[in-house]
């Protein structure tokens, strides 16, 4: 019986040390290692809400939105959680329907969705406030709550897989670029 309990102590001591670790990182805008740390304890917290929701903004603001899927299906047994869900929803889906547009064509123009104040979501709205239109190779965006900052939204071609880029601007000069797929 010790044993056991030495066992489920050793267990939670390691996980408020990844989550701790994780908190400190996120903290100090290490998003990427967030969801590194985040997706390589993931197993043995998917259950703990927080520690879901820690991992899942991390993903999304190191741009590993598809890393999304699996937190949103799990986040559900709090009203904090659900809330989360549903923001991740939101901008995965936007991702793929302006991913869908800007590849295929698609046109997205007529749909009404709810929006978020991600980039991604600042872009796809703009996008879909084009209306039906001709394919550029490029769209540049200012930013409807200030004029210093655009986006420039376009394609990278690749070998295995074309990427769409985002890339903020500020005053003129890059401040960061987004690349999904």
């Amino acid at each position: 019986m010790k044993i056991f309990l030495l066992f489920i102590l050793a267990i939670n001591i390691y996980a408020f040390d990844a989550k701790k670790s994780m908190l400190s990182l996120y903290q100090n805008q290490n998003y990427e290692e967030v969801c590194r740390v985040g997706f390589s304890n993931f197993e043995n917290f998917s259950q703990d809400e927080e520690f879901v929701s820690l991992y899942a903004f991390g993903c999304l603001y190191a741009d590993y939105v598809d890393r999304l899927t699996v937190p949103i299906t799990i986040l559900k047994y709090s009203q904090e959680a659900r809330a989360n869900s549903a923001y991740f929803s939101i901008i995965l889906m936007q991702k793929k329907l302006l991913y869908h547009a800007m590849m295929d064509g698609y046109d997205i123009s007529t749909l009404n969705m709810p929006t978020t104040d991600y980039i991604l979501s600042k872009v796809f709205d703009q996008y879909v406030k084009l209306g039906k239109h001709e394919a550029q190779s490029a769209y540049v965006f200012t930013d409807e709550n200030d004029a210093r900052i655009t986006y420039k939204l376009y394609l990278l071609k690749d070998v295995k897989i074309d990427k769409m880029v985002i890339e903020k601007f500020y005053a003129g000069e890059s401040v960061k670029r987004h690349v999904y797929w």
